[in-house]
């Protein structure tokens, strides 16, 4: 197999395996998940650097496994167990791992295990693929999504890296070092898109001052409306004679987004998904600005309607438009825990549209799977509270939102409103004690917040 040990094309093949890799794809097309894995097991035991077959055999797994309770190890590890000699032998653990992975395709451990078994025997790109899937099915696996930064880095990929810094800390934003490491990275990748690092002396360096503005304008921390309006009209005059630039589309949404005009940066970054050959990420930001338009509309009719109670064409048209958004919410995030099926902010997203639309039993265990993620586990356990408040599970909700105290340390908004619905929950059930002490909290530092004041005072009366 030494002679196929390299990252190679579907044209690299030899005949026999390209008919059992276009099996494999046949397979795939008609759902028969279990059969496309194993083609494709077959396929990589011999060419062990096809990494078209180990995305497919992965893309299959996730598929295959939707629904399915996975065992877990330590740490939630898999606790994977390799023959003795796989040190020695590393293709010979790939294929093992392959077949771990075909139960648990985001599994921390074995991932991590593929990532070392293929940077020990070259495979580069493979080993960056192990640890990208679980960047996309366990993103709060920080540990070895700053490995994966920390790969990039060292393969000169700035690009990337910037790209892995920035979803760990929108992941968790108290992660200082991804912070500065997206912060760093980025300035690298823009170096070397200018190739900076080639010039040969200051004034190759300073040929083009105005670009080097425009850079240094595009970097600063905040712009005005009016200097958003020009850097527009500069990149939609190079985008004019150019509309096929990558860079531009972006830019050009990134300045829609801060103007706040959520249609035409839905507009320009699903354009920019459809550029990049379907980037991941550039799919999130279009369907995050395609989320916030909707809201922007749905926000403006409640306006009129508020200003205009009496108006029962406005109030027709605010009942359908939001029983509309909530139906296309919920089919949204459908689609979106179809395509990555273990990412927990996904199960979040999609537990709360069944909440909005009252679909609480279907939204329980979206939620709880939700809470496998240490940086959204109390804003989801509060709204597992409010669910099983709606289906009057009073104990249960109290049982949450009592979990989700124990994880909040400081008097922040969040733990507000946890108190808060725990204390209504308490006064629902005739426990004034209870609801009299979760409401108290709240007063000793915001008089403000909502009726506690008068729910507090209230109970001194008699």
């Amino acid at each position: 197999m030494s002679e196929n040990l390299k990252e190679i094309t579907e044209a690299e093949l030899v005949a026999n395996f390209q008919a059992l890799w276009e099996k494999a794809q046949s397979a795939y097309e008609i759902k028969n998940f279990t059969y496309t894995i194993s083609l494709c097991e077959a396929i990589l035991k011999e060419y062990p650097g096809f990494l078209d077959a180990r995305r497919l055999s992965r893309t299959s797994a996730v598929a295959e496994n939707i629904g399915k309770k996975v065992k877990k190890g330590l740490f939630g590890s898999s606790g994977l167990k390799l023959p003795s000699n796989s040190k020695k032998d590393p293709l010979d653990a790939m294929v093992h791992i392959e077949k771990e992975l075909a139960k648990s395709p985001a599994d921390g451990e074995a991932n991590d295990m593929l990532f070392e078994c293929a940077k020990r025997v070259g495979l580069l790109e493979t080993a960056a693929f192990a640890l990208e899937t679980v960047r996309s099915g366990s993103p709060e696996n920080e540990k070895l999504l700053h490995k994966l930064a920390d790969f990039y880095l060292g393969r000169d990929m700035s690009a990337e890296a910037a790209a892995v810094f920035t979803s760990i800390s929108e992941n968790n934003p108290a992660d200082m070092v991804a912070m500065k490491g997206a912060k760093d990275a980025t300035a690298r990748a823009s170096m070397q898109k200018q190739n900076w690092e080639n010039a040969q002396d200051i004034k190759d360096l300073m040929k083009d001052s105005g670009e080097t503005a425009d850079l240094e304008a595009a970097n600063r921390a905040a712009m005005t409306k009016d200097q958003l309006k020009e850097k527009l009209a500069k990149i939609s005059a190079e985008y004019a004679q150019d509309n096929q630039n990558l860079s531009l589309v972006k830019q050009i949404g990134d300045v829609y987004e801060q103007l706040e005009d959520w249609p035409n940066a839905y507009s320009f970054y699903n354009y920019a998904y459809a550029l990049s050959n379907k980037d991941v990420a550039l799919q999130a930001k279009a369907e995050k600005m395609k989320d916030m338009a909707a809201d922007f509309h749905v926000a403006q009719v409640k306006a009129a309607y508020e200003a205009d109670p009496n108006n029962a064409e406005l109030k027709a048209q605010y009942e359908e438009l939001t029983a509309s958004r909530t139906a296309n919410q919920v089919d949204e995030a459908h689609e979106r825990v179809e395509r990555n099926p273990t990412d927990p902010k996904l199960r979040y997203d999609l537990g709360q549209a069944l909440y909005n639309a009252g679909d609480y039993s279907d939204a329980i265990p979206h939620l709880q799977q939700a809470t496998r993620n240490p940086h959204i586990r109390t804003k989801v356990l509060l709204l597992l509270g409010k669910t099983f408040k709606a289906k009057n599970m009073n104990d249960l909700a109290i049982k949450q939102l009592t979990d989700a105290l124990a994880d909040l340390l400081t008097m922040d908004d969040t733990k507000k409103e946890v108190l808060y619905e725990k204390g209504l929950i308490h006064s629902d059930t005739g426990d004034a004690a209870g609801a009299l002490d979760s409401f108290k909290q709240i007063y000793e530092v915001d008089y403000g917040y909502k009726d506690v004041a008068q729910r507090v005072e209230g109970s001194y009366k008699g």
